[in-house]
Parts: structure tokens; C-alpha cells; sequence
């Protein structure tokens, strides 16, 4: 199994890919493609950085993540750079 090689932090990998995108992302779909293994434990310190994510039910049943483009105080400003 190959996966992508990220070159930063992979709180920053996800901020940057997810946020204000309208993708979402599972734990397979994570782990298979950029070796992140606790996208859980990722989401919650977003979250702890004043990021929104949401959840919700991908076609498999799974928990998918995205993140909006504004945190919760409206602000579009980075939080991981």
C-alpha cells in the first residue's frame, strides 16, 4: 500500500485540503491515501483550535469530516500555520 507522502503537519495537511472545500474525509479514506491513522483524534484538535467540523454518514455508513471555511468566530484566518 502507497500512500501520499505529507510534508507538513497533518493538522495542517487537513486544514488546508478540508476547510472550506466542501470535501469530506473518512478514516479509511484517510488512512488509505495519506497514512493518517486517528483521524478521530485529528478532528478533535481542530476543533480545539476553534475550527468547525462537521459529520456525517458517507455511502458506506462511515463517519466522513469536513471542516467549514470559517471558524466559530467567523474568521477565515489559518489556525495551524
Amino acid at each position: 500500500m502507497t500512500f501520499a507522502k505529507i510534508k507538513t503537519t497533518q493538522n495542517t495537511f487537513l486544514e488546508s485540503n478540508l476547510r472550506g472545500t466542501g470535501r469530506s474525509l473518512s478514516a479509511a479514506q484517510a488512512s488509505a491515501l495519506y497514512g493518517i491513522q486517528n483521524i478521530r483524534a485529528r478532528m478533535t484538535e481542530l476543533r480545539q483550535a476553534g475550527l468547525m467540523v462537521r459529520t456525517s454518514k458517507n455511502s458506506e455508513g462511515r463517519t466522513a469530516y469536513a471542516v467549514s471555511a470559517r471558524n466559530v468566530v467567523g474568521s477565515r484566518a489559518n489556525a495551524f500555520n
